[in-house]
């Protein structure tokens, strides 16, 4: 029998191979500020008992803040990698880099490109220091970046990451948070017992709703702030014992409201639409009005509308012209000008998602049926009529629900995102799933039905079951 290799002999050992650590992943989390990205960085470091180093990246313009300088300079020293090692004290801390997305570049190089050596599973264990001189093992080093957007990351640097989406926190998940660690904070800081200041949810609901618009929790955690130290005050000058805020004395206590959600219109409208939009600090309702008028035929967009909402106009209307005797619109109202704007004036909009509320508006418009005000639709559409798929559609529903609505139109291709929504509201909500234009409208306008291809007005007939009229619900 042959004799056994040695692992000296060139193949490795059970044991060697058991030694081999396993490189993690290099994480990015990106999301809205105050949603904790910075926060899970330090639980992860807690929870696996590992050091935690921070450094912030934010507006560091210099390649030598990653790599440091050469000794030859007056004034020379380690770059901020090899500081932060230094501080941890060991070989595999949790290593935030944070505000990765704010990196500037000057004529003394750009610190991005020396961060792909930092970042690269496959080369850093072997980076060099300038100052150092001799190269260091990163490799078991849990690398957590953290931005805010990720356009603004250069791509050979984000393809090195794993990327986190961390989405705004809805409202009720702001009060779970308020309730658990925000207020019993703000309580200890204010030097407050939990007897002497009582908040109810529904004064809670109302200090979210009126007084922040954010997608995390850090005004709200200033509000509540304010609101013990009001408290505090009261007490102190003996003028009560204890205050249980509720809805009602929170304008008292903190001032008028300064954030005016839209709420649901109260009745049926000609051509006022309902559509719905997503921001960065959360979901909600605006309104698509088109008013026809004596003119030469022409189309007048007012709003700040960007060009893609311009585009989404334009498709619309030329939908309602290429199928005015389906949808019931008499030829002559094309001679006549359509005026379509979106309130708020002040505020720039863009996007594809309001396609189908802009094509529910025109033809409202132009046929003289009311859209139902108790309807929120959001969809992209094509010039052939198609409703297209858009994105962050739980926080348009959730906007909605706050706004008071509970029937809802979406494209067919976005039910899969219903799962997204917490299940109380699930339960609450109607979703009406599209793929055609036609069925939108059949659905939008008080008293269409649509069949065989074409709308038809006044009351649905039972017996014709009206492709429009599955509903799914939840």
């Amino acid at each position: 029998s042959s004799p056994a290799r040695s692992p000296a002999g060139g193949q490795p050992g059970p044991a060697s191979a058991r030694e081999k650590k396993a490189k993690g992943p290099i994480l990015l989390f990106v999301g809205p500020p105050g949603v904790g990205k910075t926060s899970i960085a330090k639980s992860i470091a807690r929870a696996t008992g590992r050091e935690y180093v921070r450094i912030s990246l934010g507006g560091a313009r210099d390649e030598a803040d990653i790599r440091g300088h050469r000794r030859t300079y007056v004034g020379a020293m380690p770059g901020r990698i090899l500081n932060g090692m230094k501080q941890a004290g060991t070989k595999n801390p949790v290593f935030l880099l944070d505000e990765v997305d704010k990196l500037g570049v000057s004529f003394q190089g750009d610190p991005s490109a020396a961060l792909l050596e930092v970042l690269d599973p496959a080369q850093n264990d072997s980076f060099v220091d300038h100052y150092l001189g001799v190269p260091f093992d990163l490799s078991e080093v849990l690398f957590v970046a953290t931005a805010n957007y990720l356009q603004n990351i250069p791509a050979p640097l984000a393809d090195r990451m794993e990327v986190v989406e961390f989405s705004g926190y809805t409202e009720a998940e702001k009060r779970e948070i308020a309730r658990r660690y925000l207020l019993p904070r703000q309580l200890e800081e204010n030097g407050l017992s939990a007897a002497e200041l009582a908040l109810g949810d529904e004064a809670l609901s109302e200090l979210i709703a009126g007084y922040t618009r954010e997608a995390g929790v850090r005004q709200l955690e200033r509000e509540l702030g304010k609101l013990g130290r009001k408290v505090a005050r009261r007490i102190a000058a003996h003028e009560v014992e204890r205050v249980e805020v509720t809805p009602e004395t929170v304008a008292e206590l903190l001032g008028r409201p300064r954030v005016h959600p839209e709420r649901a219109a109260r009745h049926d409208q000609v051509g006022v639409a309902t559509g719905m939009f997503y921001t960065p600090v959360g979901g909600d309702i605006l309104f698509v009005e088109a008013q026809a008028m004596e003119g030469k035929g022409d189309l007048v967009l007012t709003g700040q509308l960007g060009d893609v909402m311009k585009e989404s106009a334009r498709a619309a209307w030329s939908f309602a012209r290429a199928h005015a005797a389906e949808l019931g619109i008499d030829a002559e109202a094309f001679r006549r000008d359509l005026h379509i704007h979106v309130p708020a004036g002040a505020i720039p909009k863009d996007g594809p998602s309001a396609g189908v509320t802009m094509a529910s508006a025109v033809v409202s418009a132009l046929s003289g049926r009311p859209v139902r005000h108790d309807v929120a639709m959001t969809g992209e559409i094509t010039l052939a009529g198609r409703v297209l798929p858009i994105g962050g559609l739980k926080e348009k529903i959730l906007g909605a629900v706050r706004a008071g609505i509970t029937t809802f139109v979406l494209p067919s291709e976005n039910s899969a995102d219903l799962d997204d929504l917490p299940a109380e509201v699930r339960a609450r909500i109607e979703v009406h799933p599209v793929e055609e234009l036609g069925q939108v409208l059949a659905l939008a306008l008080r008293g269409a039905s649509l069949r065989e291809g074409r709308l038809h007005f006044g009351e649905p007939d039972e017996s014709a079951e009206p492709e429009a009229e599955s509903a799914l619900r939840h």
